[in-house]
This record gives structure tokens, C-alpha cells and sequence, in this order.
């Protein structure tokens, strides 16, 4: 029998710096009251010089380690959904299995924009669904803020950075993630879209005068498409995990827009009482959104082992998704493990083998005339 993949630990980690909607009033032209009217939003974290997409994703899959008592070695697998990757290439999943020193991991990004955490969790159970992986690291994670325009008042309001984490675990118990959707339509990709960056307009005078390095996006257009598929995906997980709506205890959306998820929950015939809702103090987090509202369901009470929770998103490409999944607890472990104290281990380890990599060169140079 197939193992079945539970989340077993779970962990966030937010910037300390708050910018509120009275602070963007000083700046563009806006309001605190326009901002709440239309999207929910009182304020956001935003990540300070030193933070970046991987340090945040780092500091939230080493709290979800800690809680699923397992160690950076353990894992075979490290997945990090993102909308504001480090660099193109190496891939910022890489960074992460660096710096926590997980040396046996496999480690890639995935981009599906603010549906990508919901990707990344179907893949990673499916990894463990047919035998090939045991443990795997799940993070959204994400430094939006450096890719908004500050001055544009329809999109710097709504993001904000953050990173959530899960630990998968393979187990023979049945549960965990029951059942995934995952769906695409790129007739809409222009809608919601960063045009700058890639291959197709690199990186100019020209295209940074132009502003094509900053999130674009036709909100009314957004607003409709979600506002439809949120609805769409949670009822065709739900049916296919072979249960019903009144069976699920909590509903996570992605936190985009308070009015989207009103609307899609209206359609559901859903109480809004069984739906995590925290926009208003993050924003936008993007693929962060999703494991950070879980952590918080989890810290209030509110999620508890033996839970049925959709988990649904949608974002740029377009792209939507949701998974079923009966909420796990951590599986016994033979003691705790303290992810923390493997930091130390993994800077020396990187140390010692970026020298390791200059002494081949230079043996290897002195041997080869080719290198």
C-alpha cells in the first residue's frame, strides 16, 4: 500500500517592520478607509536590507523542522514556491538546503505565482505517495515588496513579504493530503504579470525606465476570475477526496482580497466563521499567504488533528488550485531535534567545501591546460 503524506510540522516567519495604510497615505494617493473599503488590508510586513526571500524561507522551515522533531539530513526533498525567487538561477530552494544543511535533499523552485504553495504541496505528496521521497520540506516564501512600485496605489497596497513552511512525512497511516486539484489557463498570463526579468525583456535602461520590472495587474479582471475558480477548485477537491462541504471543519484561502473570499464563500453557501481569514495584518503574501494563516489557525485553536481543511489559492499564469487534507500532528520522534543548532554546522560545511571547490581548481588547473 501507498504511503500516505502528512503535514507533521509547520512554521512562518514574518519581517518586524509594519508598514500600515496610514504610512502609504504620506506617500501616494490613498487612504487608509479606500484601502480596507477594497481589499481588507490594514497593514503588511515589508523585509528589511538584510532579509531576503531565502533567509525568511529558512528561518520558517527551520520552526516547521523543529516541530515535526526532524533533522536538515533527513530530508530528501526541498521545494520552494515563489513569486520573487533570489535570482533566476541557482534556485532559491538551493540557498535554503544550504544554509539549513540538508545534504541529502533534492532541492528546486517552483513558480506558479500565489498558487504555488498548493502546487509544491501537491508535488511533494506525490513524491511520497509513490515511494520516492520520506521527508520533504514544503516553503512559500516570499519579498514582494522589492518587485512592487511604491507609487502605483493599485499594487503597493496589496503586498507583503513573509514565509510559511510544512514538513511532509511519509507514514502508512491513513490521511494527510487526500486529494489536490491543480489547474492553468495562460489566455489570462497578461493579466497579472512581472514583464521584465526574463529572457524575453531582460533587464535594460530602457525596460527599468519603463517600469516592466514591477508587478502589473488588471484587478478588475483578477477580481472576477477568482471570485469564480476559488469556488470551482475547493468544490472539486472536496468531491474528489469523496467527501462533502458540510464534512470540512476549515476552509484557508489564499489572502488576496477579503472581497474575493466573501464572494467565493457566498457561492460555496459556506460560514464564513469556518474560514481563516488574516490579510489584514499581512496583505498579500503570495505563496506565503496559505502555510502562515495555517500556522495561526493552528496557534489559535482553531485547526486541530483529525481536521478536514481545504486549502485554496489562485494566482498569475493563470493558475489555480486546492488540496484536501485531514490535519496530522507531528509523529513521535525518539527525542527533539533543534534545526537551530544544524545552522552553525551548515555555514561551516558550506565553508569548508567552497574550499574544497577552489583547491580543485587550482590542482586541477595546474594539471589541465583546458581550465
Amino acid at each position: 500500500m501507498s504511503p500516505f503524506a502528512h503535514i507533521t510540522g509547520w512554521g512562518m516567519a514574518v519581517p518586524q517592520r509594519i508598514v500600515t495604510n496610514a504610512e502609504l497615505a504620506l506617500r501616494i494617493d490613498t487612504s487608509d478607509e479606500w484601502i480596507q473599503s477594497r481589499t481588507g488590508i490594514r497593514e503588511r510586513r515589508v523585509a528589511s536590507e538584510d532579509q531576503t526571500t531565502a533567509s525568511l524561507g529558512v528561518d520558517a522551515a527551520q520552526r516547521a523542522l523543529d516541530m515535526a522533531r526532524l533533522k536538515p539530513a533527513d530530508l530528501d526533498l526541498i521545494i520552494v514556491a515563489t513569486s520573487s525567487p533570489e535570482h533566476i538561477f541557482p534556485a532559491t530552494a538551493c540557498l535554503v538546503q544550504d544554509r539549513l544543511g540538508a545534504s541529502k535533499a533534492g532541492a528546486f523552485d517552483l513558480l506558479a505565482a500565489c498558487s504555488g504553495f498548493i502546487f509544491a504541496l501537491n508535488m511533494g505528496t506525490q513524491a511520497i505517495r509513490t515511494g520516492a521521497v520520506k521527508n520533504a520540506l514544503i516553503i512559500g516564501a516570499e519579498t514582494l515588496s522589492r518587485i512592487v512600485d511604491w507609487n502605483d496605489r493599485n499594487t503597493c497596497v496589496l503586498f507583503g513579504d513573509g514565509a510559511g513552511a510544512f514538513v511532509l512525512q511519509a507514514s502508512p497511516e491513513q490521511g494527510g493530503v487526500i486529494s489536490a486539484v491543480m489547474r492553468s489557463d495562460g489566455s489570462g498570463g497578461d493579466l497579472l504579470i512581472l514583464p521584465g526579468g526574463g529572457s524575453r525583456i531582460p533587464a535594460t535602461h530602457k525596460s527599468v525606465q519603463a517600469g516592466q520590472h514591477y508587478v502589473q495587474m488588471n484587478g478588475r479582471e483578477v477580481f472576477r476570475f477568482a471570485s469564480r475558480v476559488l469556488g470551482q477548485a475547493t468544490e472539486e477537491a472536496v468531491k474528489k477526496a469523496q467527501l462533502s462541504l458540510d464534512e470540512i471543519n476549515l476552509i484557508i484561502p489564499h489572502q488576496a482580497n477579503q472581497r474575493i473570499i466573501e464572494a467565493a464563500l457566498r457561492g460555496l453557501d459556506f460560514p464564513v466563521e469556518r474560514c481563516v481569514i488574516n490579510l489584514d495584518r499581512y496583505g498579500n503574501t503570495s505563496t506565503a499567504s496559505i502555510p502562515i494563516a495555517t500556522c495561526e489557525a493552528v496557534q489559535q485553536g482553531r485547526l486541530k488533528p483529525g481536521d478536514k481543511v481545504v486549502f485554496v489559492g489562485f494566482g498569475g499564469g493563470l493558475t489555480w488550485g486546492a488540496a484536501v487534507v485531514v490535519w496530522s500532528a507531528p509523529l513521535p520522534a525518539a527525542r527533539r531535534v533543534m534545526p537551530y543548532r544544524y545552522r552553525l554546522y551548515a555555514r561551516l560545511r558550506s565553508m569548508i567545501k567552497r574550499l574544497m571547490r577552489r583547491l580543485d581548481v587550482l590542482v586541477w588547473g595546474r594539471r589541465n591546460p583546458y581550465l
